[in-house]
């Protein structure tokens, strides 16, 4: 493996068919590829600024332009509403190439056949909306549209694009008053080479902090932390690195400037080398980012797995962990699954396990109580538990975070005896939050929903109840039916199942207005049971399973309104 320079910019690989990523500001789109209401970076950096503009008219308005305000006179705040906010997703490009790919020559080139990227977008509607909102997915630098989503009748409108060369962008406007939901995934498969795998991520939104659970950086590793800013402003990133023995010292490394519509690839092992576990906390500054790890593993000259690790929740004392599917495994077996944790800050925690399956919570000898030491990570085999899918819940008495990696044995390569591995890592997530999950076409999937309850363990609460909508490539709905699923227990749900045969571009879990958060988080002692779901994807290859964990699009948190007051100065110079 190369180990780029370690001067504050590491060396970065290129995508599959791409030029290298630069941190360097890409040109504008032409105005007339650009949406009809103006670009995207622009709505994303405009779209804080607006709150705060019609804060300051209504203070305006509430105070009486024409009298001022006496200084002993208290005037009642006044509820001004605010209109919602379009919705912008970054979706992961290819995957970045290792050095000797593409020589032509199947003997020697380490990614002998082509790389399948696959992106799939959709837009369902909103709650009060009379169709799903248009959507357009374009480049991350810009430029003319490469799917257009239009919803037809009161449907959802879903859209593909194949051959992507990098990171695109997928916008939606809301529509009736109503938020837009919106989701999409990125999928590679790669049949054969080192990078063989199924290596899918959901489109994230942007946000100034991210935690990535997975990956390490020992020899036969490689771990690529890939840096994409969607925005109208350089970006600022700060990278902190925890190894097995604590917080790794990265240097200058450790900081450096994202242009707008750009990405920065950082090889993580010319950073902070020979750590056998990491999780990457990475946070922004002049702008909003998004983050993933590529993880690759090679076992001498067999593959070992390639997937790519998504942004999980932030540290809590609570962390639920979907994806969970294992096949029968042995206490002491190779290659079992694992559950990874961290507790970031400098007071150490102990956190307790339940598994929550099928039937209920299962007791994993050994794994029940787990004492952690602050910012070291930690992995705690799974090895033992019976195959059947499952959700992990683990309660701290300090924040932490946590993510799952799963595995599939394959069958052994042409250059040795080994079986070939496959792995994919599932990040923690919200419950009580619905959303939208894409399925990247040629990819099958099981849906896995948990009830989270509010007692220990994940127990409690009664049932989680839910409305669960399948739609397919075209956006049409194919399925709709009511989920309850008993506080405590996993229920998997085939895709195949809920859509008779027809092609899924995605689904949508519709929660109660009744439904809150607080059997999630650092408040996890009442309310009801909630929903937790994600969606295990799956490709049957010649040599075995490849797999890979897509978790929700979560719904974007709504301000309908905000509290202005009237001043006797508006602030402005």
């Amino acid at each position: 493996m190369t180990t780029p320079p370690t001067e504050p910019t590491p060396a970065e690989p290129t995508p599959a068919g791409s030029t290298p990523a630069e941190s360097t500001p890409l040109p504008a789109p032409p105005a007339e590829s650009r949406p009809a209401r103006g670009p995207w970076r622009g709505r994303i950096a405009r779209i804080a600024g607006a709150v705060g503009v019609l804060t300051l008219t209504a203070a305006v308005a509430a105070a009486g332009y024409a009298a001022p305000v006496p200084a002993d006179v208290v005037v009642a705040p006044r509820s001004v509403a605010v209109p919602p906010s379009p919705r912008v997703l970054t979706c992961a490009g290819p995957l970045v190439l290792p050095d000797g790919a593409g020589t032509g020559d199947s003997a020697f080139d380490r990614v002998p056949v082509p790389v399948r990227t696959d992106v799939r977008v959709l837009t369902v509607p909103g709650a009060g909306a009379r169709a799903a909102s248009a959507g357009t997915l374009t480049p991350l630098a810009g430029g003319e549209a490469i799917t257009t989503l239009d919803p037809v009748g009161s449907g959802a409108a879903a859209g593909r694009a194949t051959g992507v060369t990098g990171a695109t962008l997928l916008y939606a406007a809301p529509l009736d008053e109503s938020a837009p939901l919106i989701g999409g995934a990125t999928a590679s498969v790669t049949t054969a080479g080192d990078l063989r795998g199924l290596s899918a991520a959901s489109c994230q939104a942007p946000s100034a902090d991210q935690w990535l659970v997975g990956g390490s950086t020992e020899i036969g590793n490689t771990s690529q932390l890939i840096v994409t800013n969607p925005g109208a402003t350089a970006a600022q990133v700060t990278v902190e690195l925890f190894g097995p023995s604590g917080r790794a010292g990265l240097g200058g490394s450790g900081s450096f400037l994202v242009a707008p519509g750009a990405e920065k690839v950082v090889v993580l092992a010319g950073v902070a080398a020979e750590q056998s576990r990491i999780a990457v906390h990475v946070s922004a500054a002049g702008g909003l980012i998004t983050a993933h790890v590529q993880d690759n593993r090679l076992d001498g000259f067999t593959p070992a797995g390639t997937d790519l690790v998504s942004a999980g929740t932030a540290p809590a004392r609570r962390q639920v962990v979907g994806g969970l599917v294992v096949p029968e495994s042995t206490i002491d077996g190779p290659d079992v699954a694992q559950l990874r944790l961290l507790v970031p800050g400098d007071t150490g925690a102990t956190a307790t396990l339940s598994l929550l399956g099928p039937d209920g919570p299962v007791v994993l000898p050994g794994a029940e109580t787990i004492s952690l030491a602050p910012g070291e990570v930690t992995d705690v085999s799974l090895g033992g538990l019976p195959a059947g899918a499952y959700t992990a819940v683990v309660d701290a008495d300090e924040p932490l975070v946590a993510a799952v990696m799963i595995t599939r044995t394959g069958l052994p390569g042409q250059l040795d005896d080994l079986p070939t591995l496959e792995r994919a890592w599932g990040a923690a997530a919200v419950p009580a939050a619905g959303g939208v999950v894409a399925l990247p076409a040629g990819v099958s999937g099981t849906v896995l929903l948990a009830g989270i309850g509010p007692d220990d363990g994940g127990e409690g609460g009664g049932s989680a109840t839910g409305t669960l909508r399948t739609f397919g490539d075209d956006g049409a709905l194919l399925d709709e039916r009511e989920v309850s699923v008993p506080a405590g227990t996993t229920m998997a749900l085939p895709v195949t199942s809920l859509a008779g045969g027809v092609a899924v571009g995605g689904l949508q879990l519709v929660l109660p207005d009744t439904t809150s958060a607080t059997a999630t988080g650092d408040d996890a002692t009442s309310g009801p049971a909630v929903l937790s779901w994600s969606m295990l994807g799956y490709v049957a290859a010649a040599d075995g399973e490849l797999v890979s964990v897509l978790t929700p699009v979560p719904v974007a948190t709504a301000t309908p309104s905000v509290d202005v007051r009237a001043a006797r100065t508006l602030g402005l110079p």
